[in-house]
Parts: C-alpha cells; structure tokens; sequence
C-alpha cells in the first residue's frame, strides 16, 4: 500500500464512509490484504486499495471524480489504475452473465461502450470481484446469508477465471468445503 494512495482515500473521506465491517477505508485495505493473500500481483494489490475511488455499479459513492485519474495513477501506477477504471466501469447487469465467454462482453457503464476483454483482464476483474464480495460475506452474516447462494453461484460460473486460492476463499467463505 503506497502512503500516497492511503493519503487519496483518506483525503477523500474514506474513513467516515459506512461499510459493511465499519468503514469504506477498512474494507479497502482488507480487500488488498485479501488479493496479497492470495498471491496477486502487486498492480492486481493496489487496485484492491484503490477498486472503490470511482464509485462502482454496486456502490455510487466516489472518492475520485473520473476527471482525475491522473492523481490515481501517481499514487498507485497506470496499470493499477487501469484496472480501477475497468472495475468502476462495469456495468454488473450487462457484463456478469458473458464474463466467461469467449469472446466475452463487457458494458462500461460510464459510457455505454461495448467491450470484448482480454482473458487476463477477465480474469483480474474477476479476481477483484471476489476479493471484493467475499470480504463483505465474511464480514457480515447478514449479507452471507441474503446474497451468499447467489454469489457462490456466480463465482462457480467463473471458475476459470479465478485462481485456486480465490476458489477456495470463495468456498470458505460461502460454507462449502474446498475440492
């Protein structure tokens, strides 16, 4: 976690924002904590820091207007921050259901744009995705057990996405035992 990215996310009030497990600027660092854990890269690790700064389909509230993105890739690095803007992007109704196809769609929801991803980009979006909800569901056992069967059902469509301790996360998390 670079100080520059901590200061960002504290400037921009991450630590008063409400979150499922206490604050925006907790959950930020936990999904981080999370990819590192699992052995992601370290871009993949900042982006986990840093995957709420523009608000998401999921969760409006940005800590960034897109206008400066630059700041962000100061902080965190341009492929870090590429990875942001590509996970802020998604629009979930859209681009979920395909996200393993090949070609996949992606919908970015800032613009309305068609995309066709790459795989490896696939499969950092979709590793992010997990880091992100499963923090939540092993936070909360309210959202476990409102959106758990759902999300299990969705990571289990993205299998060949995920790596294999994310996989196992998600079945720990989820209650299911790991393969």
């Amino acid at each position: 976690m670079t100080a520059e990215a901590m200061a960002i996310l504290r400037t921009a009030g991450a630590q008063t924002i409400e979150h499922p497990g206490g604050t925006l600027l907790a959950h930020l660092r936990r999904v981080s904590g999370l990819l590192a854990s699992w052995g992601a890269r370290p871009a993949l690790v900042s982006a986990g820091l840093s995957h709420a700064c523009y608000g998401t389909d999921g969760f409006p509230v940005a800590l960034l207007d897109l206008g400066r993105r630059a700041e962000l890739v100061a902080a965190i690095g341009g492929e870090a921050e590429a990875l942001v803007h590509f996970y802020a992007s998604c629009d979930r109704a859209s681009s979920y259901s395909g996200l393993v196809d090949d070609p996949a769609t992606f919908v970015d929801r800032f613009t309305g744009t068609r995309l066709t991803p790459s795989l490896g980009a696939r499969r950092d979006f979709a590793e992010l995705t997990a880091a992100n909800e499963l923090d939540i569901a092993a936070i909360s056992p309210e959202v476990r057990d409102r959106h758990g069967a759902d999300l299990l059902d969705l990571f289990t469509r993205w299998r060949p996405l995920l790596s294999d301790a994310a996989w196992a996360h998600c079945r720990r998390v989820l209650d299911q035992p790991a393969p």
